[in-house]
């Protein structure tokens, strides 16, 4: 058995070694690279609208002639850092998303889908964001043409049923007063994304929305509110959110309050779990609690944990002349 396996390999070593990237195409790929840093960085900081706006039209048509080279898929683009770039867990695609900055109340997100291919060629969707034309985004099951933008910082793999699901957890800078971070299922069908699936779970006496395609938390902008995947829990992981002004409707006063949810993969679906941390302390023994209310019911923003999974972001342009 060790010998026809070691003949098998052997037969196929020609074919391995042409299935990488060559050290002639990584060099141009280096120096590809090298400008497309400039325009990527142009997209971020550029203080005028219309310098953003060239800089990231450069940077897209750069951006895909690097990827038309054979095996691209193989190069991280690591010096990207404004670019989020996430592998698929079974490597057989990459998404990436970026942010273009339009003004202090609106930003638009801009991305595609790159898919693992065996002779090295590009097979690329682009990811046009149209959020804004509808009007529940929790709601829509789409194609990669009519995209719920995000700029995505996790992805998961979980199957079910004999079908791969892969869930996308993102950032959208929202709009002046709110920001969101939404988790969205992708699966191909016929060999094309689809965005959006009615799997998860939520309990019928739970403030979330009863049915939903994807999960959309919307708070405060700038409250540091976490949701992002915790490894060791095999759960995504969500801050519990309450209206500092008692208004949960308004989801623009929304902050954390340091108690925590999550979501559990059950039978095909993310499953709400009310709370995720219990510790028992023995009588007499439990520590002063670090309030987020005062006595008076008052919420005091200083104690309001902040976690930040969203990429970084510079300071706005506002701040930016200032300094």
């Amino acid at each position: 058995m060790k010998l026809i396996q070691q003949v098998i390999l052997f037969c196929l070593l020609p074919f391995l070694s042409q299935a990488q990237l060559s050290p002639s195409n990584r060099n141009d790929l280096v120096k590809k690279e090298d400008s497309l840093k400039i325009h990527a960085k142009e997209i971020l900081f550029g203080l005028e609208l219309n310098d953003r706006f060239i800089a990231d039209s450069i940077f897209t048509r750069q951006f895909v002639e690097a990827l038309k080279t054979p095996y691209s898929f193989q190069y991280p683009f690591d010096s990207l850092e404004s670019i989020s770039r996430l592998y698929a867990p079974d490597s057989s695609f990459r998404i990436i998303t970026w942010n273009l900055y339009i003004n202090d109340a609106n930003a638009r997100r801009h991305g595609a889908i790159q898919m693992r291919t065996p002779d090295g060629s590009l097979k690329l969707f682009p990811l046009l964001d149209k959020s804004e034309e509808f009007k529940d985004i929790a709601q829509p099951i789409t194609d990669n043409l009519n995209w719920v933008g995000a700029v995505y910082y996790r992805i998961l793999l979980k199957e079910y049923g004999g079908k791969k699901y892969y869930t996308l957890i993102g950032f959208d800078e929202n709009d002046l007063r709110s920001n969101r971070k939404i988790i969205d299922i992708l699966q191909f069908e016929n060999g094309k994304p689809v965005f959006g699936a009615p799997l998860f779970s939520f309990p019928s006496n739970s403030i979330f929305p009863k049915k939903t395609n994807r999960f959309v938390m919307e708070y405060k902008r700038n409250a540091g509110v976490r949701l992002n995947y915790d490894e060791t829990m095999d759960l995504i992981v969500m801050e519990h959110l309450i209206s500092e002004t008692n208004e949960p409707n308004k989801k623009y006063t929304l902050i954390g309050d340091g108690d925590y949810e999550a979501l559990k993969w059950m039978e095909g679906k993310w499953t709400y779990v009310s709370k995720i941390f219990f510790e028992i302390t023995p009588d007499g023994q439990a520590p002063l609690p670090n309030k987020i209310l005062d006595d008076k019911g008052n919420i005091d923003e200083s104690k309001v944990p902040g976690f930040k999974d969203e990429p970084t972001k510079p300071a706005s342009k506002k701040n930016k002349r200032k300094q």
